[in-house]
């Protein structure tokens, strides 16, 4: 009863709201001069979410599905044009890493199907990933290849699985070439949230939530402390074509350059994507190169042999006898580059972001508006469809106790949950970047050790593995 008393209430206050805006324009109507869009009435949303992408488009998604969020009406604001779905047989040069929870949230939101019927994805039944300055190695992988770890999909054919959903969705509306200027958030009394788009249209809703990317604006309105570090690097990225006996090409393989690491992840049975980590000056440099040049960097920095302590050699080699069954274990080498694709290759900076808070009276941020990590664990994009299946869950049991969706200890629970997790993954990830770009003997000898003793101990191994993927 109490349930269906609140969930009255609210309708009564959302109608009421919409009848009085409804008056006021009437009175604006009558007068003699046409109203500036200043003074036009707010069209209200219960959500508004500000930015599209894959975090913020999925996250719509979710929520339109949700049985408990069936009376609420969502509103996406896209500042592109228009998506134009993936056409042509060219794999594009940014694709993700999807692990195990978002693939769980794309079954759930019926993105999946779509994705597979594409034949655009590619599972991973094995990860490798050595260190260029010494013998220390580690491999990921379920008993017999039974199991994938994770699946390569292209952004764009991911993006366009979800849109394919919203299809059919009519409580979300999609504005496109709709940027936001201006974000006013509930304080000193203010019942709702609002948004003034750069066409001057002034929007209102209960819930806003940032999904704008790490300059994120919604953020900016929340004047919360953003910690931010710059890496002082960019990540190459290019599709490659795989040279003969690469059959299957079921393997991820990540190696740390003393420059940062340098991975490459499967496309298909002949082709991969590559995302470097490197300086600045070296991006800019690889970007410059002609076909062949690149090419042949890119196996050079798989293959290089670069100078070596014998003392960390012996101890790694020592400390595997000792603990392990692996003893003897052999490196394998990563399937040779044949050419580049046309036009594939680009570089973006890399650096390190995180908000002091998620939340706020009727604001929260998700994905890169309030996280940033860098790329070499894969990591990012799960981070941000992480946020999603929280908030939407969250966000599905206060609607359906009828605490409403701006109630601030509901958020609050959104955010401690996505801490737990957000924050171990942004640390290891940073220290990792730390210690792999360096080739100070010491540091070398260090994370030699380190990785050793993790690739001997199985079930830390798949401890870890498991905690990545999940």
């Amino acid at each position: 009863m109490s349930l269906m008393l609140a969930q009255i209430s609210r309708k009564v206050l959302r109608a009421t709201s919409v009848r009085c805006a409804a008056s006021q324009w009437r009175l604006v109507r009558n007068a003699s001069t046409e109203p500036s869009p200043a003074e036009q009435p707010a069209e209200f949303y219960d959500i508004i979410i500000a930015g599209g992408g894959m975090v913020g488009t999925t996250l719509a998604c979710s929520l339109g599905k949700n049985p408990r969020l069936a009376d609420r009406r969502i509103l996406l604001l896209e500042a592109a044009a228009g998506f134009k779905p993936p056409t042509g047989q060219s794999y594009s040069n940014r694709v993700s890493a999807i692990s195990k929870g978002t693939h769980r949230l794309m079954k759930t939101i019926g993105a999946w199907s779509h994705i597979e019927a594409t034949n655009r994805v590619k599972p991973v039944l094995k990860m490798q990933v050595w260190d260029a300055c010494s013998d220390a190695l580690i491999t990921f992988n379920y008993d017999d290849m039974a199991e994938n770890i994770s699946w390569i999909v292209e952004n764009d054919v991911l993006l366009a699985s979800v849109y394919r959903q919203l299809e059919g969705l009519d409580k979300v509306q999609i504005r496109y070439s709709s940027k936001v200027e201006e974000c006013s958030l509930i304080r000193d009394g203010a019942a709702m949230s609002t948004v003034r788009l750069a066409n001057g249209e002034r929007l209102s809703c209960e819930l806003l939530i940032g999904a704008d990317g790490y300059n994120s604006l919604v953020r900016k309105a929340m004047a919360v402390d953003n910690f931010t570090l710059a890496y002082n690097q960019m990540g190459v990225v290019a599709t490659l074509k795989l040279g003969p006996g690469a059959a299957n090409n079921v393997t991820a393989w990540q190696r740390f350059l003393p420059s940062g690491p340098i991975a490459l992840l499967p496309l298909s049975d002949d082709m991969s994507s590559l995302v470097w980590s490197t300086s600045v000056t070296e991006a800019k440099q690889l970007l410059q190169l002609n076909e062949p040049s690149f090419v042949a960097a890119v196996n050079e920095a798989f293959n290089k042999t670069y100078p070596r302590n014998n003392i960390i050699d012996d101890v790694t080699k020592n400390i595997t006898s000792l603990i392990s069954s692996t003893t003897g274990q052999k490196l394998e080498p990563a399937p040779a580059i044949e050419a580049v694709i046309e036009n594939s290759r680009a570089a973006f900076p890399l650096g390190l972001g995180h908000t002091s808070t998620y939340v706020g009276q009727g604001v929260c941020l998700i994905g890169d508006a309030a996280h940033r990590v860098h790329p070499l664990a894969g990591q990012g994009v799960n981070l941000g469809f992480g946020d999603v299946q929280c908030l939407t869950d969250t966000l599905a049991d206060a609607n359906y106790s009828g605490l409403g969706l701006n109630n601030l200890s509901q958020l609050v629970r959104y955010e401690q949950e996505r801490l737990k997790h957000n924050v171990p993954v942004l640390l290891t990830t940073h220290g990792l970047q730390q210690l792999y770009t360096t080739d100070f003997a010491p540091i070398v000898g260090l994370r030699s050790v380190g990785l050793t003793i993790t690739n001997a101990l199985p079930p830390l191994k798949k401890f870890l593995m498991n905690y990545a993927m999940s």
